[in-house]
């Protein structure tokens, strides 16, 4: 596939604070956690959960979330606390659809303004821009693209969670509101040729196929919608032109906040490396430049290509780990490996064992 249309860039901001107690968010080595998503994202949580016979209050507070996440839908809060919140809801309901069971009443509202742009867009392909272009204003830690050849479109979502943590409720409630944003362009009876996931399969499909149909589909190379492309054009039959010009404005008013390009080289460099196709080269040509200055930039952040290379395979490995069920040669091709024994030379050089080994 190729056409990239366009790459999110999340703020990667550090200096971010919990309003409730006006003290940052810190991971447990003490380093402030720097990507924040709209607690919009918690819409539901206290309602399934309840249902579910757990406390949501409670385990907000286990994950260190301030209780105002279930009030103040505008309340940035880090992302890793709140996947860490879902997987830990999840395990404790046992139920792999939580996060489906949150997503099947979302609206563009819970988006916020961003909402209120896609929804009055003229077609599709320019709601489908919209939302591409400016999703890190609701979630800094998520990168989309949209790619379009041969008569379809895939658009892929990609969260950047780090800490090996699994994200795999975030990823369904993302991939079921794109899908919603997708329907209110098409009619109810609008189906995509496929929506795919990169985890497997829960014990049971009802729930994924109520809201899906029967297309859905586990173990993919990513995570996201196969569509036509002949649905791009679809019109939007109550766009209002003045009222998306007036709140792009407002969007991009809440996009002041440069990226680094440790950022912008990571979200790359994660949608690559499945694909096998994670050089420099091919990173600096994305970003519009070449490869000495993206090693310049890196550099005066202190880092380098292979440091953020290294980093995202040690932590995409750490989610496949924590997910289950992955052959190490399926591991080896989505970490952007030519073949398993070069993944498996890396693998002895970063953690001193054979692959195979680890985790017994």
């Amino acid at each position: 596939m190729s056409s990239w249309l366009r790459i999110v860039r999340s703020q990667g901001r550090s200096d971010l604070t919990d309003r409730d107690s006006d003290l940052p968010f810190r991971d447990s080595s003490g380093k402030p956690l720097s990507t924040l998503v709209r607690s919009a994202a918690l819409t539901h949580f206290a309602d399934v959960a309840t249902a579910c016979g757990l406390d949501p209050r409670a385990l907000l507070a286990e994950v260190g979330l301030p209780a105002r996440c279930l009030e103040d839908p505008d309340l940035m809060v880090p992302t890793q606390r709140v996947g860490e919140l879902l997987e830990r809801a999840a395990q404790r309901a046992d139920d792999p659809a939580f996060g489906l069971r949150m997503a099947q009443s979302r609206r563009l509202s819970n988006l916020g303004p961003l909402g209120m742009l896609v929804r009055d867009e003229a077609t599709l392909r320019s709601a489908l821009e919209a939302l591409v272009r400016h999703i890190h204003v609701h979630n800094e830690a998520m990168s989309v693209t949209v790619q379009e050849s041969g008569g379809l479109v895939i658009i892929r979502v990609e969260l950047h969670a780090g800490h090996g943590q699994s994200v795999r409720q975030a990823l369904e409630i993302t991939v079921a509101v794109l899908y919603r944003v997708l329907r209110l362009f098409m009619s109810a009876a609008w189906q995509p040729r496929l929506v795919c996931f990169a985890h497997a399969a829960p014990r049971s499909l009802q729930l994924h196929r109520q809201l899906f149909g029967r297309a859905v589909e586990f173990g993919h190379e990513f995570n996201g919608i196969v569509c036509n492309a002949a649905d791009l054009d679809a019109p939007n039959p109550v766009a209002d032109p003045v009222m998306a010009r007036y709140t792009r404005r407002l969007v991009e008013q809440a996009q002041r906040a440069r990226t680094s390009w440790a950022d912008r080289v990571r979200e790359l460099v994660v949608l690559l490396l499945p694909r096998g196709h994670c050089r420099v080269d091919t990173v600096a040509q994305h970003l519009g430049t070449d490869r000495r200055t993206v090693a310049r930039r890196l550099e005066a952040e202190g880092t380098s290509f292979s440091a953020v290379v290294t980093q995202v395979r040690r932590e995409l490995l750490a989610r496949y780990r924590a997910d289950g069920g992955w052959p190490l040669t399926q591991v080896a091709l989505r970490l952007g490996f030519s073949a398993p024994s070069a993944f498996s030379r890396w693998h002895r050089q970063q953690y001193g064992a054979a692959a195979r080994d680890a985790g017994r």
